[in-house]
């Protein structure tokens, strides 16, 4: 198998935000799986979902088949109420504002939507009931300050919701977040196909639909992510080592590119780096992110080398150079 994986990666390059890598471990635990009366695939998802806990710092977790954008919908339709505020980062930040638009019109929950800059957090003064923000913002390389967030809540009297698709597993400090949700395949290293939400309290909505309310999940009323679960488990049971390979990738990249970095260090995420060039590829096995918007320089990711795990040299960026021609 090892070999086979071996192969598989050679033939692509990845600079994108997820899924990482192709690993041996995403791949040496999938079986045949059913969530009712499989104690082998149940104990494999109460580990799982146990060591996610730990790692959010949260009391509950659901997780139901979907991307990232499915448990955004559900907490925009669980959770949020009364006056909301966005914290405007780019395409992601819009997602949640639309989201919450759409939740606003269909239940009416939420009573008021505002929208503040990520630079002006200190100029908020109203009241707000939640604070829903991207921790990474991927399509710009941007990563907030979580004690920028807890600051401006503290002031706003406001529980704080967190898209955490791009920073959990990677990001430190998702536990002073009421809310975060987040998939299976960005900072966990997993296969596709699995959301999580992880909360402290439930929610007071009632939720008009039976996909998309929590309560669904949370009883297992669904065919659940079962692969992707079982996919994480020895991820999960090696993460440090599987993140480190994320951490040497960045901290290699801000070294070589260190002349076109945009954002200072606390703005930094580790999956991804903004630069103020263009980059191409050297060969044509390299994938480069493309942002869903249109930048004057590139996003890169840090992913690629996840299945190397603390082994990884970065020696990925090699296939890296500025575009002159742009």
């Amino acid at each position: 198998m090892d070999l086979l994986i071996e192969k598989k990666n050679s033939k692509k390059i990845l600079f994108t935000p997820g899924p990482a890598s192709l690993s041996k471990a995403n791949l040496i635990n999938l079986n045949p799986a059913f969530g009712r009366g499989d104690k082998s695939y149940q104990n494999t998802e109460k580990k799982v979902l146990s060591k996610i806990k730990k790692l959010s710092g949260h009391k509950n977790i659901i997780t139901t088949q979907g991307s990232g954008s499915t448990v955004l919908e559900m907490v925009s339709l669980n959770f949020l109420r009364g006056r909301v505020l966005i914290v405007s980062t780019g395409y992601y930040s819009d997602r949640l504002y639309n989201l919450a638009l759409f939740a606003k019109k269909t239940h009416n929950f939420i009573k008021r939507i505002d929208k503040v800059e990520w630079n002006n957090l200190e100029k908020v003064k109203k009241k707000y009931d939640w604070i829903w923000a991207c921790y990474t913002e991927t399509s710009c390389g941007l990563k907030l300050s979580m004690n920028d967030l807890r600051k401006v809540c503290r002031s706003s009297k406001s529980k704080l919701a967190i898209d955490a698709t791009a920073s959990f597993g990677l990001e430190k400090d998702h536990k002073y977040a009421d809310v975060v949700s987040f998939s299976s395949c960005k900072g966990l290293l997993g296969l596709t196909g699995a959301g999580f939400i992880c909360y402290n309290q439930m929610p007071k909505n009632k939720v008009n639909s039976f996909v998309l309310n929590l309560i669904s999940a949370r009883d297992k009323k669904m065919t659940g992510p079962y692969h992707s679960i079982q996919s994480l488990e020895l991820i999960l049971k090696n993460f440090k080592s599987f993140r480190k390979s994320v951490v040497i990738n960045k901290k290699l990249i801000l070294k070589k590119f260190k002349d076109y970095v945009l954002f200072p260090k606390k703005n930094q995420p580790l999956i991804c780096t903004y630069l103020k060039c263009k980059i191409k590829g050297t060969s044509s096995k390299v994938i480069l992110y493309q942002p869903r918007v249109k930048l004057p320089g590139s996003v890169v990711c840090h992913l690629g080398e996840a299945h190397l795990g603390a082994k990884a040299k970065g020696k990925i960026l090699d296939y890296l150079i500025i575009d002159e021609k742009k």
